[in-house]
């Protein structure tokens, strides 16, 4: 900025230099550095949203580098739960079912974890969404796997009593297959021969001689020898894991409830008390409470006298006995 000024004289007509004061040249510069520091401000905040700082641009790319980890994380978490999934599924459809054991309720497998202050923790720290909803997976993923490592543990204790639980399967047929004449009424719905009106045939009725031997199906432990109503004189016994059988119309019983007996031992003589219009065992086989066929359990017989025991079993007259 000038410190002199030039002036015109008329009476003399030359220009005159004339000092410029320093308080005058304050006030001559100030609108002009007050333009230059607002413009600079602004170009500065302008600026400051474009370019970043070496720090912001660290800051951004560590962001982004933990926002990457994140996703790797969440997609093997991801797969990690397929596989579970998949694990679980065949300890529910194979490996539990096929030891008769109960699958693990859907409510214990899926149940997440209650309240939020668990993940208070993570409130206002950047990205505080996705370290929440990460949290709150895997602590779900680490209980499910938690649940089916004891599945697994109760899975391995029934391998382990594989050998008992297959002799308590009733797996043999009670009445010797030379001792059976016939079937009388087989496993399913059929006209009462005696009550006269529709009703499921729960058992299989094994036409053999009065007085012929009645074996027990598979081990256990008697729970009832007495009289049960139509069922005559009546025995039945709980094999365990599930499995029950009932013989009935016996002439004469021979354990007591309590007893422990083995496959093979005679528990009972054919007969044909309560509901019965002649000598005839009445068998029954079932799983949890449920009558199911008990054909399906025989294994102590040849192909051909298993064909034999169906097709006798097929053409069973459903009217005679109960």
């Amino acid at each position: 900025m000038r410190k002199y000024k030039f002036h015109f004289d008329h009476e003399t007509l030359s220009y005159q230099r004339v000092k410029i004061s320093f308080k005058a040249l304050i006030y001559k510069s100030l609108p002009k550095f007050a333009t230059s520091i607002i413009l600079g401000i602004a170009i500065y905040m302008a600026l400051s949203f474009v370019i970043k700082s070496p720090e912001e641009k660290q800051e951004e790319e560590k962001k982004q580098n933990l926002l990457l980890q994140f996703d790797y994380l969440n997609r093997k978490m991801a797969d990690a739960e397929n596989a579970l999934n998949e694990i679980q599924k065949r300890d529910d459809e194979i490996y539990r079912k096929f030891f008769q054991a109960n699958p693990v309720p859907e409510s214990l497998r899926k149940a997440g974890f209650g309240g939020v202050d668990r993940y208070k923790k993570y409130a206002g720290m950047g990205n505080s969404e996705v370290l929440t909803s990460t949290a709150k997976r895997l602590d779900i993923l680490s209980k499910q796997m938690v649940v089916q490592s004891k599945s697994f543990d109760e899975v391995i204790e029934l391998v382990k009593n594989k050998e008992k639980m297959m002799a308590c399967i009733p797996s043999i047929q009670p009445i010797a297959v030379k001792d059976l004449t016939r079937f009388g009424s087989a496993f399913g719905w059929r006209m009462h021969p005696i009550l006269g009106y529709l009703r499921m045939h729960e058992g299989i009725d094994l036409t053999c001689p009065y007085g012929t031997k009645i074996h027990a199906a598979g081990d256990g432990v008697v729970l009832r020898a007495d009289w049960a109503g139509g069922f005559g004189n009546c025995v039945r016994i709980n094999h365990g894991y599930g499995y029950q059988t009932i013989y009935g119309h016996m002439s004469k019983l021979n354990v007591r409830p309590g007893q422990k007996v083995k496959r093979g031992d005679v528990i009972g003589f054919v007969g044909s008390t309560g509901l019965s219009t002649c000598p005839h065992c009445h068998y029954e086989v079932r799983i949890n409470g449920t009558p199911v066929n008990p054909i399906n359990f025989y294994n102590d017989m040849t192909e051909e006298q298993y064909d034999e025991m169906i097709k006798m079993s097929s053409d069973a007259n459903t009217h005679i006995f109960e």
